[in-house]
């Protein structure tokens, strides 16, 4: 591929926005996503709704038109779907970014495609727009990679009439135990603090409140699972004694955090928080290095969304035009 004035790493609502931004300011770009366009999306709960309004999801200036109040996940994907072939976006889909170098020019990027093929991309700037979805936090116990164990949660219906554990307290373990629950489920929740998330969405925590107070959801706080089997997890409680929690599949629903290890050997300067250091326009410490939306707040993760991220890429872009500029170098 000839040397281009972008390269923008990942394909979701954050990068999207920073190759219609690329686009409106006549850089060169192509944007590399390892899965399909908005992937995170596509792997979130089947039935999922957002916290939010439409407005507050659109990029592009492209109105997001739904029939409910909260945009859900389908909604989502045909949104984003649609405004990627309306603007034409330049996407590589399931080409997976390993390695980013220095380079005279820049940048080198090392990618590989779906069927094995490397390739490599020359860039002048780099966005890195890769979110925190696809990088779940291991618990790091026996029997954490079994078949009955998913780090992600998508619909109910397979697990009717089973005894299902949600490992979690935040967001995602609230509504998956509730979803569980509502289709016939034995749902027991393990959650290793002393109560629920202050975080959960202000319409669902009295809801599963209620249901564990009535015992139709079962929940053992400062408890956690450390160890799963086939037909029981091993749970231990805060006083060190464990005991058998029979179960026929476990949702580990912990969090997740961005995965930068493709940047390695750039040396990204970071905060105490593990947060990258950036500046107002979201340029990292490695000048021509931009890590916009999520990616680059390992230890604020609850405080970027696409809300708030989709001006991040602005912000960037309009930087990126600006030293190209400066420096006098016409669009590649």
């Amino acid at each position: 591929m000839s040397l281009v004035d972008v390269a923008i790493v990942g394909a979701g609502p954050v990068g999207l926005a920073a190759a219609i931004a690329c686009k409106r300011a006549g850089l060169s770009y192509v944007v590399l996503e390892k899965g399909c366009v908005v992937n995170a999306i596509f792997e979130y709960p089947t039935y999922m709704s957002f916290f939010t309004t439409a407005p507050e999801l659109e990029i592009g200036n492209h109105p997001m038109v739904t029939g409910h109040d909260k945009p859900d996940r389908r909604d989502a994907l045909m949104y984003y779907r649609l405004v990627a072939q309306r603007e034409a976006l330049n996407v590589e889909q399931y080409t997976e970014v390993t390695r980013v170098h220095a380079a005279p020019a820049g940048f080198t990027l090392e990618v590989e495609k779906r069927d094995g093929t490397p390739g490599v991309v020359e860039a002048r700037r780099v966005v890195v727009a890769t979110g925190y979805y696809d990088n779940p936090l291991a618990l790091g116990i026996a029997g954490e990679d079994g078949e009955n164990v998913s780090h992600y949660y998508t619909e109910a219906h397979p697990f009717m009439g089973l005894n299902v554990t949600v490992i979690g307290a935040g967001n995602s373990a609230a509504d998956a135990a509730l979803d569980l629950w509502r289709s016939g489920v034995n749902v027991t929740m393990v959650v290793r603090a002393p109560e629920l998330k202050s975080t959960i969405k202000y319409w669902v925590r009295p809801d599963l409140e209620n249901r564990i107070k009535e015992g139709s959801i079962a929940a053992h706080f400062s408890s956690r699972v450390v160890e799963i089997h086939p037909e029981h997890v091993v749970v231990q409680r805060e006083d060190g004694t464990t005991w058998e929690l029979p179960t026929d599949f476990t949702f580990a629903l912990t969090g997740y955090r961005p995965d930068l290890s493709f940047l390695d050997g750039l040396s990204l300067a970071t905060q105490p928080d593990e947060c990258l250091v950036l500046d107002e326009h979201y340029q990292s410490s490695v000048p021509g290095l931009f890590v916009v939306g999520s990616a680059g707040f390992a230890g604020r993760t609850n405080q970027v969304f696409i809300e708030n991220g989709r001006f991040h890429a602005d912000h960037a872009v309009a930087e990126i035009a600006r030293q190209l500029a400066e420096r006098g170098l016409q669009p590649a």
